[in-house]
C-alpha cells in the first residue's frame, strides 16, 4: 500500500466504505460505475442467475490510475476485494475472480496487477471451459489470450485440471464476487 494512502487513513479513519463503484472484469480490466450505471444493473450476473441485465460502466484507461489501483488492491477479512483510495475503501465488484492470470512464455504466472502469482497449487476447469489456477497469491482465472500457453502446461503435465462449477469458486477461493450485494443484503436484514 502506498505511504500516502496509509497517511490518509491515519488522518481520516472514519470515512465510509464505497460499494458498487469499481468493477474488475474477466480480462483484468477496471470499470468505473457511477450512480446511473449502478441503477441500470449489476456489474456481473451471479452463476445460475437467469435474468440479469449487466451494466459494466466506463473502462478505465488512465495508466497511472490503474497502477495506483493495482498497488492498493487488497482483501478484507470477509473475502471482499477492495481498492484503498486514500482513507476510503472502494469495494470491487468481480465479474469472475479477484485475479486474472497472465501466463508468460517462461512459465511464470502474473496477476493482472503485475504481481507474481508464485507456485501453481491447483488447476480447475468450469462448465464453460474457463481455466482457473490456485496459486500462492490466490485464486484466479487464466486470461483468454493465454489459453495456448495454458494448453502447453496441461499437455506437459505441469497442470492437471479438475472439474469445478463456477458457482463454487467463491467458496474455494474464499472471496466475495459482489460486496455491494452482500452489503445490501446485510442492510436489508437490519
Amino acid at each position: 500500500m502506498d505511504d500516502i494512502v496509509k497517511a490518509a487513513m491515519a488522518k481520516w479513519p472514519n470515512v465510509p466504505h464505497c460499494y458498487g463503484w469499481l468493477g474488475l472484469d474477466a480480462r483484468g480490466q477496471w470499470f468505473m460505475r457511477d450512480d446511473f450505471i449502478q441503477a441500470a444493473g449489476p456489474f456481473a450476473c451471479e452463476p445460475g442467475e437467469s435474468s440479469c441485465a449487466v451494466a459494466k460502466g466506463s473502462l478505465l484507461l488512465h495508466d497511472k490510475l490503474i497502477e495506483f489501483i493495482h498497488r492498493n488492491y487488497g482483501r478484507d477479512e470477509m473475502g471482499q476485494w477492495f481498492f484503498q483510495n486514500g482513507p476510503q475503501r472502494v469495494y470491487v465488484e468481480l465479474e469472475i475472480t479477484p485475479f486474472i492470470w497472465r501466463l508468460q512464455p517462461d512459465a511464470r504466472v502474473l496477476a493482472h496487477t503485475g504481481q507474481s502469482a508464485g507456485r501453481v497449487q491447483r488447476c480447475w476447469v468450469d462448465e464453460l471451459g474457463r481455466l482457473y489456477l490456485q496459486t500462492e497469491l490466490g485464486l484466479g482465472l487464466v486470461h483468454t489470450s493465454d489459453m495456448a500457453l495454458a494448453a502447453d502446461a496441461v499437455e506437459a503435465g505441469s497442470w492437471s485440471p479438475q472439474d469445478i462449477r463456477s458457482k463454487d469458486l467463491p467458496a474455494m477461493g474464499a472471496f466475495v464476487r459482489s460486496p455491494q450485494r452482500t452489503f445490501k443484503s446485510a442492510f436489508m436484514a437490519v
